[in-house]
């Protein structure tokens, strides 16, 4: 092979080579994923299962209701009651993180400056470290904190998400309801409660779900 067609040959392979480099390089970008903040307060329209919108809209609708109500009023007028929040017990089919839901209703009433809350979930951590301050030789005493000291809960705060599923091959019905009750650990009486419903409806269009 002469000069002449041995660089013909070495161009035409470099032409490929670059043809090649290229095209992975553009495929690569076309898959590469692009990721961006979005709005958490925004409507999740993503499916008809319980979603970050509904999660939002109970909470503060309980929220809202529980503070506006007069018995709550009264109740905290002149004193901070302090409230046990019991986890809320989810009733429907759907595996739903109803601790977010907790968490989220608790954070609002505290925000209110109207209540004080006893954490429930984070009990055997404190009685662990109380264990450590009063027995282990290494905490000083003097500032270990004794005892019986902790105060208890005057009411308890409790609700329950249920659904009702209804479907056929053209459409798909979710009723949710959302109840919550308030009450007074010492009497035993409900001081105050409420409910919220939420429906979703999906319905098949020409192309399908």
């Amino acid at each position: 092979m002469n000069t002449l067609n041995r660089t013909t040959s070495f161009t035409k392979l470099t032409g490929l080579a670059l043809v090649g480099l290229s095209t992975l390089v553009l495929s690569g970008c076309a898959n590469k994923a692009v990721v961006s903040y979005g709005d958490a307060q925004a409507v999740e329209t993503t499916d008809i299962n319980f979603g970050s919108t509904d999660l939002q809209k109970v909470a503060s609708q309980m929220t809202d209701s529980l503070l506006s109500s007069p018995v709550i009023g009264t109740m905290t007028a002149n004193t901070r009651p302090i409230v046990f929040v019991e986890r809320i017990k989810n009733k429907t089919s759907e595996h739903i993180d109803t601790e977010s839901i907790t968490d989220s209703i608790s954070t609002q009433l505290l925000r209110s400056g109207k209540f004080r809350f006893v954490d429930m979930s984070r009990v055997e951590a404190a009685r662990e470290q109380l264990t450590f301050q009063n027995e282990d030789a290494l905490v000083n005493p003097a500032t270990a904190v004794a005892f019986g000291q902790q105060v208890g809960a005057q009411y308890m705060l409790y609700g329950n998400l249920s659904s009702i599923v209804k479907s056929n091959a053209d459409k798909a019905d979710v009723y949710y309801k959302f109840t919550m009750r308030l009450m007074d650990l010492k009497s035993g009486l409900v001081e105050w409660a409420d409910e919220t419903e939420i429906r979703k409806t999906r319905e098949k269009s020409t192309f399908g779900w």
